[in-house]
């Protein structure tokens, strides 16, 4: 694509060099660049692109966008200096793509917990409406059924815009992607055009990088703000942000509720760990999703779907044939009767919905065992609050290690200690090495029991001190279980 045609796609302070070439790349990576690619320097919470221009040059790049113009200037270089990279690589990238989001139904769906499960409820069920449909989820990201794995909830701009090109050239009539806080605040979704937006909740969670619970809000409330008027913007009614959403909106406006009235109003019947009988809307169905929070997870798919214009019979039918997303509330049960439930929750009120779920469809002769442990070099003031959760909730608590990444295992734990309050500490123990603290839940469960095995969900690894060994929760559980029989 013509330089010019990319760099009247966006604002720029000064233009520096020649506009008459073609680029073939865009990149922020500068191992990656070429003489026909476009470097953007970015100013991460790491390192700055910047530093990495003479770099760049020495490997050929033609063109650079940046915010701060080096001292010296090449003069076979062309230089865009931008008030924002980050938001000007987005825009860039669109066109670069061609505005792939304008050719297909783009739904974002954002909040601290439920994100990847509607998007990807979302996704399966407009595959049973046999459309062709892509998904951009933690999990994985999608394209009918060709799996491109994911590193990132919400990637960077351009491969967002290279991934729904990818869709669009393969005939997807839809996108479902998560769209995380930081994504959000780091313009990854910026120049996207989407038909509808969801919101599902917002608690603790990311303060290391939002600092404040006010700015984390804010950043949520941004996907809102920049939606068009023709699309729609549906919002949890229950959860006590979830009308801040819609403030200041373009978009058509919808609500979803257990508690009040709301466009799309559920009550749940009856339950089991099994599924539930949930109402929507006056028409009653078996769904095999677990607990309140899904009720929720439910109400949001099924109102998205709504209105992206399906019939509601049709979407009950082919809703309530759906399973639930990998790493969330996974079941099994031993040959020996222990129950066993793998779940991502990772967050205080993430925990808090999974125990309560749990101790609502137990009969309370059982004991409820939870391993959990919180990950190094993220949001630490969540350490304490969901090891009080967990201690309060439970019968007896394992605190073990999750992804400690760079930081010391032994002292994440002591930190969630701090949380614990002295009525509950008799019923906790510290292991540390996350398979010998399953092993330990394990055995000490008994016929019935339950244990439920938080914080990491689908992952299959483990990353210590900056390395990722291989670790899945849910094949420890089976390979244990095995043993046992």
């Amino acid at each position: 694509m013509e330089l010019e045609k990319l760099v009247n796609s966006i604002k720029t302070i000064s233009v520096k060099g020649n506009l008459n070439n073609d680029i073939l790349l865009l990149t922020y990576d500068s191992r990656n660049v070429n003489n026909n690619s476009i470097f953007f320097a970015l100013k991460g919470t790491q390192t700055d692109g910047h530093q990495y221009i003479n770099n760049v040059i020495e490997k050929g790049v033609k063109c650079i966008v940046c915010e701060v113009l080096p001292n010296t200037l090449n003069e076979n270089i062309t230089y865009i200096q931008v008030t924002n990279t980050s938001e000007s690589m987005a825009l860039m990238a669109a066109c670069f793509y061609n505005y792939p989001s304008k050719k297909l139904k783009l739904v974002a769906v954002t909040g601290t917990n439920g994100k990847t499960t509607v998007a990807t409820l979302l996704f399966n069920l407009f595959r049973k409406f046999n459309h062709y449909v892509g998904l951009l989820s933690t999990v994985q990201n999608q394209i009918n059924e060709d799996v491109i794995p994911s590193t990132h909830t919400t990637p960077d701009s351009i491969k967002i815009n290279e991934l729904l090109n990818k869709m669009v050239e393969m005939g997807c009539e839809y996108c479902f992607m998560e769209a995380s806080s930081h994504a959000i605040e780091q313009n990854r979704i910026t120049g996207l055009q989407f038909a509808g937006t969801v919101f599902t909740n917002i608690s603790h969670d990311h303060l290391d990088y939002h600092l404040t619970f006010d700015n984390y809000i804010k950043a949520k409330k941004k996907l809102f703000d920049n939606v068009n008027e023709e699309a729609f913007a549906l919002t949890n009614k229950d959860d006590k942000n979830g009308m801040v959403m819609l403030q200041n909106t373009k978009a058509s406006r919808y609500t979803y509720s257990v508690k009040s009235m709301a466009d799309f109003k559920g009550k749940i019947i009856e339950a089991d760990f099994d599924g539930m009988l949930l109402n929507i809307n006056g028409d009653e169905a078996w769904y095999r999703l677990v607990g309140e929070f899904n009720a929720y997870n439910l109400l949001a798919v099924y109102g998205t779907a709504f209105l992206l214009g399906k019939d509601k019979h049709e979407i009950i039918t082919h809703l309530s044939s759906l399973n639930s997303v990998s790493g969330r509330f996974d079941f099994m049960k031993s040959k020996t009767g222990i129950i066993a439930i793998v779940d991502y929750a990772h967050t205080p009120d993430a925990l808090k919905n999974i125990l309560s779920t749990i101790n609502e469809v137990r009969t309370n002769n059982e004991n409820l065992i939870t391993v959990v442990g919180c990950g190094g070099n993220r949001d630490a003031a969540k350490r304490p609050l969901m090891a009080n959760v967990s201690s309060k909730m439970s019968n007896k608590v394992i605190f073990t290690s999750d992804n400690p990444r760079n930081e010391d295992a032994e002292l994440i734990i002591d930190e969630m200690q701090k949380g614990v309050d002295p009525l509950h500490f008799k019923k906790t123990l510290r292991i540390t090495n996350r398979r010998e603290a399953i092993k330990a839940a394990i055995s000490m469960a008994k016929k019935g029991d339950i244990i439920l095995v938080a914080g990491k969900g689908h992952e299959n690894y483990q990353e210590i001190n900056g390395v990722k060994h291989h670790f899945d929760d849910k094949e420890v559980l089976l390979e244990m279980f095995e043993l046992m029989n």
